[in-house]
């Protein structure tokens, strides 16, 4: 373990990889149509796995009578401001198929996404074979539609600067006070 080595705990969850791919060359179709997805994914693996999934749905192309032609993982231009995202999504609950636009704040789309399958997961029950991702993008702040994300817009927004206390001299100490200490700067 080096030095400076981060918290796996803090690291993004989710990748977003761009992956080319197209049915393999036959006498029938010797130049078969290029497809190409962004998807979201814990690692390539699973990426590569999910690309094949969406193409044996949309297009009769399976991993076996298929060939990819690129996988690249895609970054944030900018990682260290924070912005609003919106997400389509369509999954699978236990009686029907539901359509779903979400909206989080996050400093980068793969941390939102994130967001977004803990949030499925604790509020619908949705496991994340059943979420399918259908559209996710940036949306400016007078664009933005749901309160909790609204909530943070303007430049009006101020939070408590909570500061911890001093301890009293050991002499001055008590167990029990009369008045409750103020934690917070006025």
């Amino acid at each position: 373990m080096g030095k400076f080595s981060a918290d796996p705990s803090l690291e993004a969850k989710m990748h977003q990889y761009q992956i080319v791919g197209r049915a393999a060359p036959t006498p029938k179709n010797p130049t078969p149509k290029i497809f190409r997805m962004r998807l979201f994914a814990r690692n390539v693996v699973l990426a590569k796995s999910r690309f094949w999934y969406f193409m044996k749905k949309m297009n009769k192309a399976k991993k076996s009578g298929g060939e990819l032609l690129a996988v690249n993982e895609l970054h944030d231009t900018s990682p260290t401001k924070v912005k609003n995202y919106g997400i389509w999504l369509r999954y699978e609950s236990r009686t029907n198929t539901h359509n779903m636009y979400k909206e989080f704040r996050n400093v980068n789309i793969n941390g939102a996404v994130g967001q977004l399958y803990q949030e499925m997961a604790g509020r619908h029950r949705a496991n994340p074979g059943s979420i399918q991702i259908i559209h996710a993008t940036t949306v400016p702040d007078d664009k933005c539609r749901r309160e909790h994300v609204q909530e943070m817009h303007g430049g009006t927004l101020k939070f408590p600067v909570i500061r911890k206390m001093p301890n009293a001299v050991k002499k001055l100490r008590t167990t029990f006070k009369a008045s409750r200490p103020t934690t917070f700067v006025r």
